[in-house]
């Protein structure tokens, strides 16, 4: 299990755009259209990684109780699917399903979003504000496959509070740590 860390988008960065095809509705959607009142979350993860299936649980009931606040979440898988197509559309369109996402799971295919937001792992989280400029990005929390530690989204929810807030966060960001983004040969970063 390959343990790749966040590469730490500058704070203040804006949102890159996207118009991705989400695969629990079958429709292409747009980030403007999907952002939420107060802030958004955007996850890049994946179906087979275990560190994305360890933290899973936790970003479903952390989703469904931000989504009440105004924070709305976004996953975005970007892996090459000819040599993982257990990331391909339709099986990420079941595993939604099969673990209730509440939120939609976009494929991006050309993996030129992954790229734009300089992304290298899985999970990997951004948190937006309300004009879309970056307030927060790496882990959701120390716990990781087999360390011990409780799985309980500490470190994004504290960013979200403190964006809800209006309050800065003084909580030191630490890179998330995951499986390797799996580039197409064509797209390895440089």
């Amino acid at each position: 299990m390959a343990r790749t860390p966040s590469n730490m988008l500058p704070l203040g960065t804006k949102a890159p755009t996207f118009n991705l095809l989400d695969t629990t509705s079958d429709t292409y959607k747009n980030l403007e259209n999907l952002q939420g009142a107060q802030g958004t979350v955007i996850a890049f993860i994946c179906n087979h990684c275990p560190f994305v299936i360890h933290i899973n649980k936790a970003l479903v009931d952390t989703a469904n109780l931000y989504l009440e606040k105004g924070i709305n979440f976004i996953a975005i898988s970007s892996n090459d699917i000819e040599k993982y197509p257990q990331d391909g559309p339709e099986k990420m369109k079941s595993h939604a399903h099969d673990t209730g996402y509440c939120f939609p799971y976009l494929y991006d295919e050309t993996q030129e979003i992954a790229k734009a937001y300089d992304a290298a792992c899985t999970p990997d989280f951004y948190l937006f504000d309300n004009n879309l400029e970056l307030v927060y990005r790496g882990q959701m929390d120390a716990s990781r496959p087999g360390n011990g530690l409780e799985n309980d989204a500490g470190d994004l929810i504290h960013a979200m509070d403190c964006l809800l807030k209006k309050t800065p966060n003084e909580a030191a960001q630490k890179p998330s740590i995951g499986c390797n983004i799996k580039w197409k040969p064509t797209n390895l970063p440089s």
